[in-house]
C-alpha cells in the first residue's frame, strides 16, 4: 500500500519535469503549431489547437491504467500519478491562472500570485523562442517575492 502510494505521488511529481521539458522543447519546438495560439489567444474560440496536448499525456496514463489495472501493479500507479499530474495542471492552469472556467473567485495567496506572475512572464513572449519560465507547478523564487 504504502509502495503504491509512494509511487503515485513520485510520478506526480516527476510529472512537473516532464512537463516542463514538454512545454520547452517540444511545445516550443516542432509542435508550436499547436500551442501557438495558446499565446496568441484567438478569444472568439472556445477551444485551442494547444488543448490537443491534454490527449498527448492522458493517452499514456489511460494505456498504463489499463494495462495496471488487473493486478494493481506498477504500472497502474504511474498512469495514477500522470492521471493526478493532469488533474492538478488542469485546475492550476485552465482554472486559476486562465479562468477559463470559473468556477473559483480569484484565489489569492503567496503560492497562486508566484505561479501567475511566472505564467505572465512565459506568456509574455508571443513567439516560438526565448521563452522563459516553462514550469507549472514549480516556479522560480524570484516570483514569490
Amino acid at each position: 500500500m504504502i509502495y503504491s502510494i509512494a509511487i503515485t505521488i513520485l510520478t506526480f511529481f516527476i510529472m512537473e519535469f516532464i512537463s516542463w521539458a514538454t512545454h520547452k522543447y517540444i511545445m516550443h519546438g516542432f509542435l508550436w503549431y499547436l500551442h501557438k495560439d495558446h499565446h496568441q489567444v484567438d478569444k472568439n474560440k472556445v477551444m485551442q489547437k494547444n488543448d490537443y496536448f491534454f490527449l498527448i499525456f492522458a493517452i499514456p496514463s489511460m494505456i498504463l491504467i489499463f494495462l495496471g489495472f488487473e493486478k494493481l501493479n506498477e504500472l497502474f500507479f504511474i498512469g495514477l500519478g500522470i492521471a493526478f499530474y493532469g488533474l492538478a495542471y488542469f485546475i492550476v492552469h485552465e482554472i486559476i491562472i486562465h479562468q477559463r472556467i470559473k468556477i473559483f473567485k480569484r484565489i489569492d495567496n503567496k503560492y497562486i500570485r508566484g505561479i501567475r506572475m511566472a505564467h505572465k512572464v512565459h506568456h509574455k513572449n508571443l513567439k516560438k523562442e526565448n521563452g522563459r519560465s516553462f514550469g507549472m507547478l514549480i516556479v522560480n523564487k524570484k516570483y514569490f517575492k
